[in-house]
């Protein structure tokens, strides 16, 4: 095993260590009724009820994997939902950092081989809206 390895390892066993007791996090979909529905629509097509007072209608979320050549895009999602993710063509998205962070802590491999410690509702929002493609 390489020394990066060993050091990434001995850094995340103490972490395992300092788990909170359990306490109920909403799902997903929940999340998503809560947070994102209004302007995005119950299915995500960004048909909300509130998406024509916005000055830009706001993205059809079930066609991220179709504008990524049929791979989901998690990590730039989570990015976007977090708030990390600068949008170029003025598009207005709250930042859900400050809603969705929470005590419940999961390590996220992005597909690099780094286990990054994530908060547990932005994978779920992101998990779900995976499920919701076409």
């Amino acid at each position: 095993m390489s020394r990066a390895k060993l050091l990434l390892l001995a850094c995340l066993i103490p972490l395992a260590a300092c788990r909170l007791p359990a306490q109920d996090v909403p799902s997903g979909a929940e999340d998503f009724a809560s947070f994102c529905a209004a302007c995005h629509g119950e299915g995500g097509k960004g048909d909300g009820s509130v998406a024509e007072t916005l000055e830009k209608r706001p993205a059809d979320l079930t066609r991220l994997s179709q504008k990524n050549h049929g791979k989901f895009p998690m990590t730039r999602v989570m990015s976007k939902i977090w708030g990390y993710a600068k949008a170029p063509d003025g598009t207005v998205m709250p930042q859900f950092a400050p809603l969705l962070d929470h005590d419940q802590i999961v390590l996220f491999d992005s597909g690099d081989g780094i286990a990054t410690p994530t908060p547990l509702r932005l994978v779920q929002l992101a998990e779900y809206l995976k499920t919701i493609q076409e």
